[in-house]
């Protein structure tokens, strides 16, 4: 079975993946949420992040809040960082469509996208995604960072999968609709 590129993240209902100050502490990880989360990436051995998300990542690394991932192959996309091995990833840049062709060329699990804002637009603006798993938490944040930043075109994609948890979070998993004229 051919490799997808997964994009993944908790949502509050308004669409907001974190807060103005990238704080993520809305969402609430109980024993079934980190069950659904150890099944998810029991699927993926590779994850795509921007910089603000790596950044963000190696802090709660650091601190304990999540856990080193063994075997995970990580990597930044960023314009800022120069490309090579920092804080457990590997930065790279260049062509984003050929490094996730490459990717999905390789023997192995799903690819994680994770985090939203620039590089969530260029992967939607490429057609890169081919599947989005929503872990919608039941709070309206009013303010915060948008899960889909404007300005890519129009995506179908069919949901496949809907599941509800004891503490109101809902799982969406949508798997994208391609035409002959998509990739």
């Amino acid at each position: 079975m051919p490799r997808k590129v997964i994009l993944g993240f908790g949502i509050s209902i308004d669409g907001y993946i974190a807060r103005r100050n990238g704080a993520i502490d809305y969402l609430v990880i109980d024993k079934e949420g980190e069950a659904v989360m150890a099944d998810f990436f029991a699927k993926i051995d590779t994850t795509i992040m921007g910089r603000k998300t790596a950044a963000a990542t190696a802090e709660m690394r650091k601190s304990g809040e999540i856990p080193d991932m063994p075997g995970m192959s990580t990597y930044v996309f960023s314009r800022r960082w120069k490309p090579g091995k920092r804080d457990g990833f590997e930065v790279v840049n260049g062509s984003l469509t050929a490094f996730v062709r490459k990717l999905k060329r390789r023997n192995g699990k799903d690819i994680y996208l994770g985090g939203g804002g620039e590089l969530c637009r260029s992967f939607l603006q490429e057609d890169l995604v081919d599947e989005i798993f929503l872990g919608l938490g039941p709070v309206l944040l009013g303010d915060g960072i948008p899960a889909f930043p404007a300005k890519f075109p129009q995506r179908n994609f069919k949901l496949i999968e809907c599941k509800s948890y004891s503490n109101g979070s809902v799982g969406l998993r949508y798997e994208r609709m391609r035409t002959k004229t998509s990739r």
